[in-house]
């Protein structure tokens, strides 16, 4: 009898873990933003509706939506005074992994899985459905494993009271309790696997005047995931005297200043701590942190936080 309550002691202990980890990381967790990236420029004619389309974007709750001006178009004759070598490098990567045999604007890219062209409103919509359908798939799976998970620690809780209560009845009897084979609780529903399915891992940004607080939550699996941060500038107006969009003022939003990894994510809790200090000379008055599986492929997480009073001290 002792040796049946240890191993559903050991059991019960378990399975109680398991309970509080994914408890934690899934059940009840809000969905994360859809993270939306377009690739843009200054010198590109057909780019000025789908910077229209990101600026509507950056205004809709559940999206991070991004601006990123490339370099490659320069050499139409207008020199794009937001670009950045860094955002050119970046839509090359995505290419190199989509299969693509170049780059061109506008691109936007929905979450590191689907790539569409960025004015076309429709078809950026269906991305963004089919993405949120995903996650919130993946997202229901992660809340029926807790649930699951539930059900098997309160049967292994209800087997061990029922021994005890077996064992204190036969010493109340006069009887020495005997060993003998306990029960198994019942089996825990099984849920079906969803194949590929990318976890929503959470993020909360937290700042103070000296620092920026990054904390990454835990997700089930195997992961080898980039922490990427964006420095935006929520609103620029250029007006452009030259070039494929000569005599125009175009306005962008969210605009990626400058973006670097910070960390490596491989499914454990992370926290990250930057000092204000360390983004001087980087002018801007939002951040975006994007946790993203080797680095250009799937997001997995994603999170905002507005720094007005840091882009008033630049």
């Amino acid at each position: 009898m002792v040796g049946g309550m240890t191993s559903l002691r050991r059991s019960l202990v378990a399975l109680s873990a398991l309970l509080v980890a994914l408890g934690t990381a899934h059940a009840g967790a809000p969905t994360r933003p859809v993270v939306i990236e377009l690739y843009t420029s200054q010198g590109c004619s057909s780019c000025p509706p789908a910077d229209v389309l990101l600026g509507r974007l950056a205004q809709r709750p559940g999206i991070i939506a991004l601006s990123l001006p490339i370099t490659y178009w320069d050499m139409l004759g207008w020199k794009d005074t937001l670009a950045t070598d860094a955002n050119t490098r970046r839509q090359k990567a995505y290419a190199a992994r989509m299969g693509h045999g170049g780059v061109s604007t506008p691109q936007m890219i929905v979450d590191g899985v689907t790539d569409v062209v960025g004015s076309r409103a429709a078809s950026i919509e269906a991305a963004i459905a089919e993405r949120r359908a995903e996650l919130g798939v993946a997202r229901a799976v992660a809340i029926a494993q807790a649930e699951s998970a539930r059900y098997a620690a309160a049967s292994a809780r209800a087997a061990v009271d029922a021994a005890h209560a077996a064992e204190e009845a036969e010493r109340a009897a006069g009887a020495v309790p005997a060993a003998m084979a306990m029960p198994a609780p019942p089996a825990p529903p099984v849920m079906p696997a969803t194949p590929g399915a990318d976890p929503t891992v959470p993020v909360v940004l937290s700042q103070t005047p000296q620092e920026m607080h990054i904390e990454i939550g835990a997700a089930a699996g195997a992961h080898n995931a980039v922490v990427w941060m964006f420095h935006l500038r929520a609103q620029v107006s250029v007006a452009i005297p030259a070039g494929e969009n000569e005599g125009h003022t175009i306005t962008y939003h969210n605009v990626v200043g400058d973006l670097r990894p910070i960390g490596v994510y491989k499914g454990r809790a992370l926290t990250l701590t930057l000092p204000r200090a360390a983004m001087a000379g980087m002018p801007h008055d939002g951040v975006a942190v994007v946790v993203q599986q080797d680095g250009y492929g799937h997001v997995i997480g994603a999170a905002y936080a507005s720094r007005p009073d840091y882009y008033a001290q630049q």
